[in-house]
């Protein structure tokens, strides 16, 4: 029954966090096309405005949704650090692979799906146990010796 109820868990999660993931990218897809073609921003300012609302979106329903956890409570600086380290290593090697999909004729609007479909599965493993894990240490870490100056002691 437990492993039932293990794996019925599993499943919900993966299918939230693909709920959540296309709330990402096609959010940032609207954003862009606002910025980009009705606006007329440069494809910077239109992809990092994009991006800034996707990844806030996305924070926010991997973080209070999918990967919901009552032990990250107090955790919010460190979680936040965490999706912001992976966040900065999707950008960059999301540039690289719309680079060289684009250096072998593969336009970058279809190179965004082909670096999604990486993404879902790279993301998802980061976010599960590194990012939104199942446990922290306390925040305020009772268990730890404080070290104190010798003449304190």
């Amino acid at each position: 029954m437990a492993k039932n109820s293990k794996n019925r868990k599993a499943i919900i999660q993966s299918v939230e966090y693909l709920v959540s993931g296309g709330a990402y990218f096609w959010t940032g897809y609207a954003v862009f096309a606002l910025l980009w073609s009705v606006l007329g921003l440069s494809l910077w300012w239109a992809k990092l405005g994009a991006n800034i609302v996707g990844w806030t979106v996305n924070f926010l329903l991997q973080r209070y949704w999918v990967f919901r956890n009552p032990h990250l409570k107090g955790h919010l600086v460190e979680v936040t650090g965490r999706y912001m380290v992976i966040t900065l290593v999707d950008f960059l090697m999301d540039y690289f692979i719309i680079y060289g999909l684009r250096l072998i004729g593969i336009t970058p609007y279809i190179g965004q799906f082909i670096s999604a479909g990486f993404f879902t599965i790279w993301n998802y493993v980061w976010y599960r146990y590194w990012v939104f894990p199942q446990r922290l240490p306390s925040p305020r870490h009772p268990g730890r010796k404080q070290i104190r100056p010798h003449h304190l002691n």
